[in-house]
């Protein structure tokens, strides 16, 4: 496990937010070692474009490890155009699977602009509820902020941008440097 060699490591809130025929993902650029912010401005969200279709990935964990289920994942929407949920769910299998890529620590968050999907590498392809999905050190913020936010009129980007901010204020491993993805259904 990434915690055993390198202990102390934190990093990443990704929140996605679907409202009013849009799905905003927003993800913060902190990297933390320990007590030590060691970059404020990483770009944990990609915006990929498999067979001319737009898709957002959000991901937490070990940054190699998620560009390889980035390239991974764009090589399965590339042979299933316009199939997301068979995608992530080819991807877990052979994430869960796979003898090299069991060991990679690493969670995505997936969409398309319609749906949602959480992807780990314990098999899990995990469509949230409530039109909001959340990963990473500060992702039980965000949710939970973004999911009170729900209750006002404001536009998908808006609640992910304010629960962002809330997570910043409370956890430490998150910062208020987002970068930003939209995607209209």
């Amino acid at each position: 496990m990434d915690e055993d060699r390198f202990p102390g490591w934190h990093g990443t809130t990704i929140l996605a937010v679907k409202r009013g025929g849009r799905v905003v993902v927003a993800g913060d650029g902190q990297v933390s070692v320990g007590q030590t912010v060691m970059k404020g401005s990483a770009r944990k969200v990609r915006r990929l474009t498999p067979g001319g279709r737009d898709v957002v990935v959000g991901f937490a964990g070990s940054t190699a490890d998620a560009f390889t289920l980035l390239e991974r994942l764009e090589k399965k929407l590339e042979s299933q155009p316009g199939q997301l949920q068979r995608a992530c769910v080819e991807l877990a299998k052979d994430w869960r699977t796979d003898k090299y890529l069991r060991n990679l620590e690493a969670m995505l968050i997936v969409t398309d602009g319609d749906q949602i999907y959480v992807v780990t590498g314990a098999g899990d392809v995990l469509e949230p509820e409530h039109d909001l999905a959340a990963i990473g050190s500060g992702g039980n913020f965000a949710l939970a902020a973004a999911r009170g936010l729900l209750e006002t009129d404001l536009d998908a980007e808006a609640i992910a941008r304010k629960a962002m901010a809330i997570a910043a204020d409370i956890c430490v491993y998150t910062n208020g440097n987002l970068t930003v993805e939209l995607l209209e259904a």
